[in-house]
């Protein structure tokens, strides 16, 4: 690693808050990583795919990755959260009008705008000249005015996209039948609100995961480790704004709405993905496997 990109890392480090021996995790595991992702770059721009459950760091992993690929490789690298994708808090109230209450709560399938998602990528990899790139404001549960979103000279080389249910499979209708927590057991009863979920899924999600040319899975190892990561998250979150954010029961109802589709991640990604970067309970990577 030479001095002006472990520059550049030890600012993006000290800014993000993060333990100064990530510096160490970047030259173990993102340094190959992003060489990795680098030599799948054609003739085209590529859309790499990062998958991992709430709180398991993938967004700061995805940042990272996005410094070391412009700074040791010249990429034009654009970054993108299936978060940022939200349908606006009015739509989503609307939805749950319409739909099922269940659906005011942002994150799974049904709640975001997949259309916006797939043309964004597409004008990132095909357009000529300054692209926006939508953002999300979790702190206000909205998507954030046009004159804040992101803005990017297109075509990019590359985009980094990531997001909690990326390139997930829907379920069978026979897996939908029992309930996974208390959450679907006492606000779902008849099902209404996984199956909109799960057909959401299966339709136009399916075609924005198309547009993913590798996948990066980060394994968390198991779902009872998301409850805490979340927290964590929900803490920098409000720290910012001096409020506490959810207490740990609002916490827990809110991660149930996730854990299905989560728990359908750990078991058939590791199977999908082109990489695997396994974590241990402190959110560290352990181990990395690449398929090609």
């Amino acid at each position: 690693m030479d001095a002006g990109l472990r520059a550049e890392l030890s600012r993006f480090i000290s800014q993000q808050g993060l333990p100064e021996d990530y510096i160490a995790i970047i030259q173990e595991y993102l340094l190959p990583l992003a060489e990795w992702i680098a030599s799948r770059k054609r003739e085209k721009p590529l859309v790499t795919g990062i998958n991992g459950a709430q709180g398991s760091g993938k967004s700061t992993l995805t940042a990272a990755l996005a410094i070391i690929l412009e700074h040791c490789h010249g990429f034009k690298v654009a970054t993108l959260s299936i978060d940022d994708l939200y349908l606006t808090r009015y739509e989503r109230l609307k939805l749950a009008e319409e739909k099922h209450p269940l659906l005011k709560t942002r994150g799974v399938p049904g709640t975001h705008d997949v259309r916006l998602g797939i043309d964004t990528i597409h004008r990132l990899i095909s357009a000529s000249g300054d692209v926006l790139v939508p953002r999300f404001d979790k702190y206000t549960d909205d998507r954030m005015p046009e004159p804040l979103w992101s803005k990017y000279q297109a075509p990019v080389d590359m985009v980094l996209f990531e997001g909690w249910c990326l390139a997930t499979p829907p379920q069978s209708q026979l897996e939908l039948i029992q309930p996974v927590n208390e959450l679907e057991r006492m606000e779902d009863d008849e099902r209404h609100w996984r199956e909109f979920v799960n057909d959401s899924l299966a339709g136009g999600y399916q075609q924005l995961f198309d547009l993913v040319d590798a996948l990066v899975f980060v394994k968390a190892p198991g779902f009872n480790s998301v409850l805490q990561w979340r927290s964590a998250q929900e803490h920098k979150t409000f720290k910012a704004h001096e409020e506490e954010g959810m207490n740990i029961q609002q916490l827990t109802h809110f991660v149930q709405h996730y854990e299905r589709l989560t728990r359908v991640s750990l078991e058939c990604l590791p199977d999908i993905a082109d990489v695997v970067l396994e974590l241990n309970g402190d959110q560290q990577i352990t181990r990395a496997i690449y398929k090609s």
